[in-house]
């Protein structure tokens, strides 16, 4: 049986475990299946530009071993190609892999990329980066600008939410103009968050009633809380609709799905891109409907259920062995 081609692109420097060991399991799990050809990620070299390589030098797989904005310069050598992706959650929030329930314990993932099992998912290019999970401007971009790399070394993924709560105490409104394909919306916002996939926990996202990964639809939340204690409360609010996959109530906070969109601010807003900060407003957000082959979870027979509960006439008998 001919062993396939893969290449994993290996961040050293993202998460807070030992990446040697880990560098050495993923080895020891992936190579009995995979011609295995192993590239780390440099800081005078961008990893896009490594992963354009592998694919030009014939990788039918591509495996990327970091956290989400490892993730996402990998997948820009991949989108809207046959070529997929296989995902070693190691970073300090790992946001894709639980928005699309990836496991995030290493042989765990790698059995997922052996099991082989594949589903396109939509990405989408913010300013003609890629984007697999979202663009948050202005509150979300200074908390992520206020998580430093020590402190996420130190605290993980409660580093976001210590530089969140320093920032509701200076929140600051600002003027926006949300451009989609059918209209024009003006307001007064803190946070606005265009969205192609998110989980639960990333709070800001959470409007709509669950945000779906493969219906060629951005989902963006606008928020306009514009004190400590508003901001709070919207907070709780999104994170408990976001938790019910229930859609938000409170009149101050907006939400609407599109194909694309162009966020205009006044004065100019901060951007994060996938959790890595890349500029200032505008920005303009396109979704790419099915356009990134994922390696995903086989479903275990004992987590497969029914409903068969209120059908018209039911009757259920149970067969003796």
């Amino acid at each position: 049986m001919r062993t396939r081609k893969a290449s994993l692109i290996f961040n050293p420097a993202a998460g807070q475990g030992d990446s040697e060991q880990d560098l050495n399991t993923i080895r020891d799990l992936l190579s009995p299946t995979f011609d295995l050809d192993i590239k780390f990620t440099k800081k005078d070299l961008r990893t896009d530009k490594i992963a354009q390589e592998v694919v030009k030098n014939g990788a039918e797989i591509v495996i990327a071993a970091g956290g989400d904005g490892t993730l996402s310069a990998v997948a820009k050598a991949l989108i809207q190609t046959d070529i997929p992706l296989g995902v070693i959650p190691r970073g300090t929030a790992n946001a894709f892999a639980s928005a699309l329930g990836l496991p995030d314990i290493i042989d765990k993932a790698c059995q997922t990329i052996i099991n082989g099992k594949l589903r396109r998912l939509d990405v989408a290019k913010c300013n003609n980066k890629p984007m697999l999970l979202l663009a948050g401007v202005g509150f979300e971009a200074e908390t992520v600008e206020g998580a430093s790399r020590e402190t996420k070394s130190k605290w993980g993924a409660l580093a976001y939410l210590l530089s969140g709560i320093k920032q509701l105490n200076d929140i600051d409104s600002f003027e926006v103009e949300i451009e989609t394909e059918e209209k024009i919306i003006r307001t007064t916002a803190t946070a606005i968050t265009v969205a192609n996939v998110a989980p639960a926990t990333s709070v800001l996202a959470q409007g709509p009633a669950g945000i779906i990964c493969d219906d060629g639809f951005l989902d963006i939340t606008i928020v306009t809380s514009n004190s400590w204690t508003s901001a709070i409360a919207a907070s709780y609010h999104l994170l408990q609709t976001g938790l019910r996959g229930d859609a938000v109530t409170r009149d101050d906070i907006g939400y609407l799905r599109v194909k694309q969109v162009k966020v205009t601010t006044e004065p100019p807003q901060k951007v994060v891109l996938d959790g890595e900060l890349i500029g200032e407003t505008p920005i303009e957000v396109v979704c790419v409907p099915k356009g990134l082959n994922v390696f995903v979870p086989l479903i275990p027979a004992e987590e497969l259920t029914e409903k068969i509960e209120g059908l018209p006439g039911l009757e259920v008998e149970i067969k003796s062995d």
